[in-house]
């Protein structure tokens, strides 16, 4: 019979960890959390130092009692829960809801769930970290007493299902404040001119934008001030004033972190941060890779480190080595300058081993595990390679007192490119600038002058968000995508093309914490108690005192907002469809699966259908209106509002443009158009 005890958190690291070790051991799970605050209650007595009140969560009685039964029976208990704070928590509450005896239980954990990183833990156990663990009890009764006082006065004045948070209220209050920046910025006019030269000795003519007068760069803000420049040039000779050539290196990214993960999964892969986190943490607990058997493939997900090991650093650079050659292999160290709130507990995210390449492991993936693995293991590689080289050049042509200017990019050394690249990294820019020799004549072919106007901020992606909230030190690694799925999961924000909108009811949600709760939505408050918890993870600070000075502030505000504040009424969005029933117009209501239109006059009218929204496209086939629609197992598609005399349907979302090569029509896929039609094969930039 086993003698020792492993306890991990989720059921797929126990089939990944039970191979690693032998006969002696016994793996069994927690599932999460196994004690918690009561849902029914605060759960934190305020009246005597602020102690939590943990109790059994429901359905886990049995479980609990499983794990006590088999803990009784092994000589040691090994505690193998996430290497984090809210692992080093699980495991400290485990300890207790098991009654553990402290002489035979210890906490081990592992960046990475691999043979040498799981036998090289039990070799090297230690005590429950109380620091950690009392950091985390401090976010969560924080948490708590947020949730719990505000959401109910956000149900009595706006309407029930509503809540507040610590940290989603004032990501609410980030976008909102965007939004706000949006509607009150008024456009600039701006033009810009390209010019045409012929130079002696080349082919082709040579373009160049305006760039300024008497050698300082100027923006030309109108036609009139245009045209009054192009007086100006009338009759001017031109010449090559100046001919530079130079070199511009660019360096290696760093590896990933759960934010920058979070950031690049959403622009390459157009993944939301939910789903990259939901992926990493199966690469991270195990894949079954047929006869090598289950293995963690990346190391641990939660992580706002750049620091990597001595070991994943020695068999990249071997990698690097033989895969390209010594001189794509970096010189020195390659991790960043560490930020002042980062927790440098474990590494980087990165591949387990990098000999195991995404090309080995594609059979084994599922398509987003593959594109996300081989994301993270290009990033990895990449961070260990030398520099790109690109040789710079560029031209300056004088008209009298004006000056145009070309330049050109082209790679010299590709470095880390060769592994982890964007489109735009790769490809040179600008003209073909070889043999112009400065003070040679240059005629003038002709102006291209074209109007533009200033562009407002741009409104937040999942991406933008998360790197924001990271700069102003609102949350932490683990709580960036929980936070997103909350905003629009409660639908104060809506998603619309990857951006996201403020809905009506976030609007009114986030008036009213900035008015009745200006320091729960304070950007400064909510960053510099992110500091102060992170003292208490560093021992630095008392968790209790926190609450302690936190509590009877919060306390005033909800009295004064039960007081002070009006019962507001959020209008329904009134749809341009009537109820075939009372001739009502039916209003646009959220449920389980997404928006839906119900009759204004229920209960005395139920009736409820489908919300078919328009995407301002016709059907390619009849010249209908496109709709978006759910299949039945919910998933989106596009189909004609004449179907069924109409088969028109795209996974795809169309587009008015017509193929150019057949005549089909197009779709949007990421970042590109793409012909419908899979022979023809068409594709462009969107």
């Amino acid at each position: 019979m086993a003698s020792n005890l492993v306890i991990v958190e989720s059921p797929t690291k126990v089939k990944t960890i039970k191979k690693f070790l032998g006969s002696g051991y016994s793996v069994l799970a927690s599932n999460g959390h196994v004690r918690d605050l009561p849902k029914s209650s605060l759960g934190i007595d305020v009246e005597n130092g602020f102690e939590p009140k943990y109790i059994t969560i429901r359905g886990k009685g049995e479980l609990v009692a499983a794990l006590r039964k088999a803990a009784s029976k092994a000589d040691k208990v090994y505690l193998a829960t996430d290497p984090d704070r809210e692992g080093e928590a699980i495991s400290w509450h485990l300890a207790n809801a098991l009654k553990l005896d402290e002489k035979k239980m210890k906490r081990i954990t592992f960046n990475e769930i691999t043979k040498t990183a799981v036998k090289t833990s039990l070799k090297n156990p230690r005590d429950i970290d109380m620091n950690l663990v009392d950091e985390q009890q401090a976010r969560r009764c924080l948490d708590r007493m947020v949730g719990y006082e505000i959401s109910p006065l956000l149900w009595k004045k706006i309407k029930r299902g509503l809540s507040a948070g610590r940290v989603q209220s004032v990501a609410l209050r980030i976008i909102a404040d965007r939004e706000a920046e949006i509607s009150a910025f008024i456009p600039e006019e701006y033009w810009t001119v390209d010019a045409e030269f012929s130079l002696e000795g080349r082919k082709k003519p040579l373009k160049a934008a305006f760039y300024g007068a008497d050698g300082k760069k100027m923006t030309i803000g109108s036609k009139e001030e245009w045209e009054g420049i192009r007086k100006e040039l009338d009759g001017e000779s031109y010449r090559v004033a100046e001919v530079k050539k130079g070199e511009r290196v660019s360096k290696a990214p760093l590896p990933f972190t759960t934010s920058t993960l979070q950031q690049e999964a959403f622009k390459a892969l157009n993944m939301s941060t939910s789903k990259t986190m939901q992926i990493a943490q199966q690469l991270y607990e195990g894949i079954s890779l047929g006869r090598a058997g289950t293995v963690g493939l990346i190391s641990y997900l939660r992580t706002d480190s750049t620091r990597i090991s001595e070991e994943a650093d020695s068999a990249v650079r071997s990698y690097i080595r033989e895969q390209y050659g010594n001189k794509y292999e970096a010189g020195g160290s390659s991790s960043g300058s560490k930020k002042k709130n980062v927790q440098d507990a474990h590494e980087a995210i990165r591949p387990t081993d990098v000999e195991r390449t995404p090309v080995v492991v594609k059979q084994y993936l599922t398509r987003d595990q593959f594109r996300l693995y081989q994301l993270i293991w290009r990033r990895f590689v990449a961070s260990r390679m030398a520099s790109a080289v690109f040789e710079t050049s560029s031209v300056r042509i004088a008209g009298g007192r004006y000056l145009f200017s070309a330049a050109d990019s082209k790679i010299q050394f590709d470095g880390y490119l060769s592994v982890y690249s964007e489109d735009e990294e790769r490809r040179s820019k600008g003209n073909d600038l070889g043999g112009i020799t400065q003070g040679s004549a240059a005629e003038w072919i002709s102006f291209e002058e074209e109007q533009h106007f200033t562009q407002p901020p741009a409104h937040y992606t999942e991406a933008s968000l998360v790197r924001t909230l990271e700069e102003l030190g609102i949350g932490r690694p683990s709580t960036y995508a929980p936070t997103i799925s909350t905003i629009i999961g409660r639908h104060y924000v809506t998603r619309e093309k990857r951006n996201l909108y403020m809905t009506e009811l976030g609007h009114v949600v986030n008036d009213v914490m900035k008015q009745a709760f200006p320091r729960i939505v304070d950007i400064h408050f909510t960053a510099g108690m992110e500091e102060q918890l992170d003292e208490v993870g560093q021992g630095e600070k008392e968790w209790k005192s926190l609450l302690q000075k936190f509590w009877p502030e919060l306390m005033k505000a909800v009295k004064a907002a039960e007081e002070e504040l009006d019962q507001i009424k959020v209008e329904e969005e009134e749809s341009d469809v009537e109820c075939e029933n009372c001739g009502r117009r039916m209003v646009i209501k959220y449920g389980p699966h997404g928006k839906f239109l119900a009759c204004p006059g229920f209960p005395e009218c139920r009736n409820t259908k489908p919300y078919l929204e328009k995407i301002g496209v016709s059907c390619p086939k009849c010249g209908g209106e496109v709709l978006i629609k759910r299949t039945r197992k919910g998933r989106r598609y596009y189909g004609c509002e004449h179907n069924p005399e109409c088969d028109f349907m795209s996974w795809q979302r169309p587009v008015e443009k017509r193929c150019p090569q057949c005549g089909g029509y197009m779709a949007e896929r990421g970042s590109k158009l793409v012909c419908a039609d899979k022979t023809c094969g068409y594709v462009e930039k969107a």
